[in-house]
């Protein structure tokens, strides 16, 4: 195989690999170890092959190098898209909302399945409502979305959490 097809496949198979990569890399630190090692298994074969079809006659086709660093770029780019669309985890929202939205809040948040704990606070010129709640990655963009129809001015921060145990409706074993 030579020329533009070689080009092509070097390309796929190493957005492919990295695309992997970044997978594996999620997985192992969401505490997902097995399949994040499988996932390790064949990244590393696609890499070995990849590898030795970059390097043999290097020095006369110079271009695989270009090829493979895009198909590296590339790969991370697919692979970040691609973890943000699985949305693997859980999340940690905290929204700060005036007093007297925060009960209505809470209780419209868990009509819809989620659970969350209020604890009361003082803003600078407000008394606040500290609503906090841990729920699934892929249901955070949702969750944000109802509590900034609630309530436009409020406060929200996201952090994505290794997996917890205990608490209503996402226990872990």
């Amino acid at each position: 195989m030579s020329g533009i097809l070689l080009y092509v496949v070097i390309l796929v198979l190493k957005t492919i690999e990295v695309s992997m990569a970044t997978l594996r890399i999620v997985l192992i630190t969401k505490d997902e170890r097995l399949k994040g090692a499988i996932i390790g298994f064949f990244e590393v074969i696609l890499w070995v092959i990849l590898v030795s079809t970059v390097l043999t006659n290097i020095t006369e086709d110079p271009m695989k190098v270009v090829i493979y660093a895009l198909g590296f770029a590339m790969g991370n780019y697919v692979g970040s898209m691609l973890e943000n669309k699985l949305a693997i985890g859980t999340t940690n929202i905290e929204a700060i909302v005036l007093k007297e939205h925060g009960e209505q809040l809470s209780h419209l948040l868990r009509t819809v399945g989620l659970a969350v704990t209020a604890v009361e606070a003082n803003g600078m010129r407000d008394k606040r409502e500290i609503l906090m709640l841990h729920v699934p990655r892929k249901k955070a963009r949702e969750t944000v979305k109802l509590i900034k129809s609630f309530q436009h001015n409020v406060v929200i921060t996201i952090s994505d959490i290794k997996p917890i145990y205990g608490g209503y409706n996402i226990l872990r074993k």
